[in-house]
């Protein structure tokens, strides 16, 4: 495998970090669109949870039958232990997060979109369900800010501070 991962891993990773950026906007900026698109706006924002969350369970099996490329220079203990720690909880919230909304929104007992299509939905509402899943929701989606932000920290710092391979790692290949 050498120094980087694999371009499937690579290109999961940066597909992941888009979704991930349209998914948040389409929640984030969805206020600025008159109502009558909400719908559109809703389905942008579960159609690409469902896909993080494809996506994110094909990255843990890959990951799982491949291991990571070395860092060079190797880090210090505790900064591996502290990386491997930050990637499962990224690796915990992209799966969880899809899931929780895929839930809520089955839950809710009324038709919903994903990629243009109508989803399976509940015969009957369960709005208590719903709403404490949508609270779960939100609390986590507000969590991945930090934990996102606290992911390209540790990269830049892996770069420019300890100056190790990892972020080159998951850059692309140049061609």
């Amino acid at each position: 495998m050498g120094n980087k991962y694999s371009s499937l891993q690579i290109g999961i990773h940066w597909l992941v970090f888009l979704l991930v950026i349209v998914a948040y906007c389409a929640m984030e900026f969805r206020g600025f669109f008159p109502r009558s698109d909400r719908p559109v706006i809703n389905m942008i924002h579960v159609s690409c949870g469902i896909a993080i969350l494809v996506l994110m369970v094909a990255r843990l099996l890959i990951r799982l039958k491949y291991p990571a490329p070395a860092i060079v220079p190797k880090p210090k203990p505790m900064i591996t232990g502290l990386a491997h720690l930050g990637h499962l909880v990224i690796y915990l919230l992209f799966i969880a997060l899809p899931l929780i909304g895929l839930v809520m929104m089955y839950n809710r007992g009324n038709p919903w979109l994903a990629f243009g299509l109508v989803m399976p939905y509940a015969a009957e509402g369960n709005f208590e369900l719903v709403d404490t899943l949508k609270s779960w929701h939100i609390t986590l989606a507000n969590l991945g800010y930090f934990v996102i932000a606290l992911h390209a920290a540790a990269a830049l710092m892996h770069h420019y501070f300890w100056k190790d391979n990892t972020l080159l790692r998951m850059m692309p290949r140049k061609r």
